[in-house]
């Protein structure tokens, strides 16, 4: 199964080629310069084909992590939004730093293992322990890398990535507005100096849209007539269409009196650019009297007041954009009315 040739270089040196021939399987091959160790080299190989084990490729010996993250930078990186590859990049550069000058025939679920422990130590991410939601999202990414090297580039057999669990991460945080919290949030946002404050938070109460997706919209991908707004890029790198419905759609046709006729972008600043209004919108949770609140629990407040109003979980998810249910299950806990009342009709229809 095993041959052992002599070649001669251009400068009249010999070196031995051993090449392993097994039916089925691509030829494997392996250049020494001495004949014993080609030998020593065939006789491994065929030991551990007739055992079973799969046997690591030319690749997978010679490439280091290092190459392997520079290739995913170069051909997989392109294919997120710049924001998903500047998140990305920074975690790639960090396993980097701890697996780079490994081989990847050397790599082990155990190194990853390990470096997922300095993690949760701390002292790896700025001297702080990494979350468990953190830790999920840096070994997602390394194990992505892997699995590309595996499944399209033929580097690697097996992905040791694989076999290191993910830490189970906490349940969602569910925090929103009550309606006399939400009453008197809104007045102070009418009462601000600031013209966009109260338009940017009453589309997040009435569109549960995020806040980048808020900020990136402009005037044109806005339709008062149909009552529409196109979001052009979502977390998820789709397309979204929001419904404005209630005060939105008159509160912006009142707030496009007062934009700035050189700028396209629906909530810009003075300066002519879309940027969050943080000073204003501390100020007017401070009159409002709300406290441990995030403008993303707005989007939480509008999936709660859906789930409230009898929305079923595909509905949530559809409302927010999310692709399965499991985001939207935070809530499942606010539509057990609607599920009884669900039950109720179809035990009394079927059952009685």
């Amino acid at each position: 199964m095993a041959q052992i040739e002599a070649r001669v270089g251009r400068r009249g040196k010999i070196r031995w080629r051993a090449r392993i021939r097994v039916k089925g399987l691509p030829d494997k091959t392996e250049t020494f310069t001495r004949k014993t160790d080609a030998v020593l080299w065939a006789q491994r190989i065929e030991s551990d084909l007739r055992e079973g084990r799969r046997v690591p490729s030319p690749e997978a010996r010679r490439r280091t992590v290092a190459e392997l993250l520079d290739r995913y930078r170069a051909e997989v990186l392109p294919e997120y939004s710049r924001r998903e590859q500047a998140q990305r990049s920074g975690k790639l550069a960090w396993w980097g730093e701890q697996l780079g000058s490994r081989r990847l025939v050397e790599l082990s679920a155990a190194d990853i293992s390990e470096c997922r422990s300095r993690l949760v130590r701390g002292g790896a991410l700025s001297g702080k322990p990494a979350s468990p939601a953190t830790q999920t999202r840096y070994l997602a990414v390394i194990k992505h890398a892997l699995g590309k090297a595996r499944t399209e580039w033929q580097w690697i057999a097996e992905n040791p990535a694989e076999l290191v669990k993910s830490p189970r991460e906490p349940r969602g945080r569910v925090r929103f507005l009550s309606d006399e919290e939400r009453e008197r949030l809104l007045t102070a946002c009418q009462e601000s100096r600031e013209a966009r404050l109260y338009p940017l938070v009453l589309m997040a109460l009435g569109t549960g849209a995020r806040q980048g997706e808020l900020l990136r919209l402009r005037w044109r991908d806005i339709d008062l007539d149909r009552g529409t707004a196109i979001v052009h890029k979502t977390k998820n790198n789709e397309r979204r269409a929001l419904v404005l419905s209630g005060k939105v759609p008159t509160v912006l046709k009142d707030f496009s009196t007062v934009r700035r006729i050189d700028c396209d972008e629906l909530f810009a600043s003075r300066r002519g650019i879309a940027s969050f209004p943080d000073d204003a919108w501390h100020v007017a949770l401070k009159r409002a009297e709300i406290l441990e609140f995030r403008f993303h629990d707005l989007r939480h407040t509008f999936a709660s007041y859906l789930a409230m109003s009898g929305a079923t979980l595909a509905e949530l998810a559809e409302a927010l954009g999310h692709k399965t249910l499991a985001m939207v299950k935070r809530y499942a806990h606010l539509t057990e009315q609607h599920t009884s009342g669900v039950v109720n009709r179809m035990t009394q229809r079927f059952l009685a």
